[in-house]
């Protein structure tokens, strides 16, 4: 009786310098800042949006958050 045996090559680990990471995490802060001023503070007198479209959209996501909203 032959067995088969398969070889892999070896896994060798990748390196991401942190002059490649950088853009893409502040890109990322960016967005979830954004997120969270549309999510948090998008109502009233700081309003970017007109009427209330924004603050029903994310109504729910306001009391998961903790953001009082009434």
């Amino acid at each position: 009786m032959s067995t088969n045996a398969l070889v892999l090559p070896e896994a060798k680990p990748i390196t991401i310098s942190v002059r490649e990471l950088l853009p893409w995490a502040l890109f990322a802060g960016f967005l979830l800042l954004l997120l969270m001023y549309i999510v948090g503070v998008e109502q009233g007198a700081t309003s970017l949006v007109g009427g209330n479209y924004v603050h029903e959209w994310v109504h729910d996501a306001r009391h998961l958050l903790g953001f009082p909203c009434h």
